[in-house]
């Protein structure tokens, strides 16, 4: 978990970057996917970026605001805790 704070062109950009590894790369996936559909209900302030690689998924947010930026993660926090209960609850994936 990582918070920084960057300015480009005389703006403040505060980004905060977050990696949560799960026991396999098909979970880690299977997170992403059911993460992806969430767009950010506001168009500026705010941009988010995932990916899963190997096990890990990790993902950025950019924002103009704390708390914008405040808002979007624990809105995101709150869905991966909904889809890790859910995981949980069905067990490990079947292989493909």
């Amino acid at each position: 978990m990582a918070v920084h704070c960057s300015e480009t062109s005389g703006q403040a950009k505060l980004e905060f970057a977050l990696r949560i590894p799960f026991p396999s790369e098909r979970e880690a996936r299977i997170a992403l996917q059911s993460l992806s559909p969430d767009r950010e209900p506001r168009r500026g302030g705010i941009g988010k970026e995932m990916r899963a690689a190997d096990n890990v998924l990790s993902v950025t947010w950019a924002a103009d605001e704390a708390r914008i930026l405040r808002v979007s993660v624990g809105s995101f926090m709150d869905h991966l805790a909904l889809v890790l209960e859910t995981m949980e609850e069905f067990g490990p994936p079947a292989a493909p």
